[in-house]
């Protein structure tokens, strides 16, 4: 297996060097390349990204979705494996998708175990054990083959949000989906800059608005009034 690691950037340089360098260790001997696909960041993102070895480059598309698939356009893997710039991969998750892709799936996901010990975040990444497609999400890291991605299509660039529900239902209906039963740690910053209650209903509200078919323009608008939450982002 030839592994590309895609991770989409924007003014990430207070955690850009954590993940390269703990993705670089973990890698050590192995087949892969590491994408960092950025939307024009204003600060050193790219720059730091450069410096550590691995592929920087610069988006045409400002917007996960299309830094995403820019990455993809650049990978040179059979499979591609998407991971968010704040979230911290399990040690052995080349071999765990090594040993999913052997067992014939196509794809898949991990677990969540976020970087706060709040009781409240305990309960919320306790659920994500279970193989429901209500519980994933992009944070947890995807993983998938280029032929399922192929078949499948690309992550929508005219989603601004929700955009990993989206591709996450799609590879679910058409692929082998593996759920890996071990955890990504994933940033609990968003908790941390809002309260538990804040970002659950918030969630809710964006979930519900998505499934009465919503435009992007009105949950992105209500998710903003909903949370203070890296607004730069969007």
């Amino acid at each position: 297996m030839y592994l590309s690691i895609i991770i989409p950037t924007y003014n990430e340089l207070s955690t850009i060097a954590t993940i390269i360098n703990h993705l670089q260790k973990c890698l050590v001997g192995k087949q892969y390349e590491i994408i960092i696909s950025d939307g024009g960041s204003t600060d050193e993102t790219l720059a730091v990204a450069q410096n550590l070895g691995v592929k920087a480059i610069l988006s045409n598309v400002k917007g996960r979705s299309g830094q995403m698939n820019f990455g993809v356009k650049n990978a040179s893997g059979d499979v591609f494996y998407f991971v968010h710039a704040d979230s911290l991969p399990v040690v052995s998750f080349f071999e765990d998708i090594d040993q999913a892709i052997a067992n014939n799936y196509n794809c898949g996901s991990f677990r969540t175990k976020f970087d706060n010990a709040m009781l409240l975040l305990k309960c919320n990444a306790f659920f994500t054990r279970f193989n429901y497609l209500f519980f994933r999400g992009g944070d947890q890291s995807i993983f998938i083959t280029r032929k399922l991605w192929q078949q499948v299509g690309e992550y929508k660039e005219s989603m601004l949000i929700m955009e990993d529900y989206d591709f996450l239902a799609r590879i679910w209906q058409k692929g082998k989906f593996k759920l890996i039963p071990k955890a990504t740690i994933v940033s609990a910053r968003k908790y941390e800059e809002n309260t538990w209650l804040t970002v659950q209903l918030a969630n809710l509200k964006i979930v519900k608005m998505y499934k009465k078919g919503a435009s992007q323009q009105e949950m992105l608008s209500k998710y903003k009034e909903l949370l203070s939450y890296r607004k730069n982002a969007f």
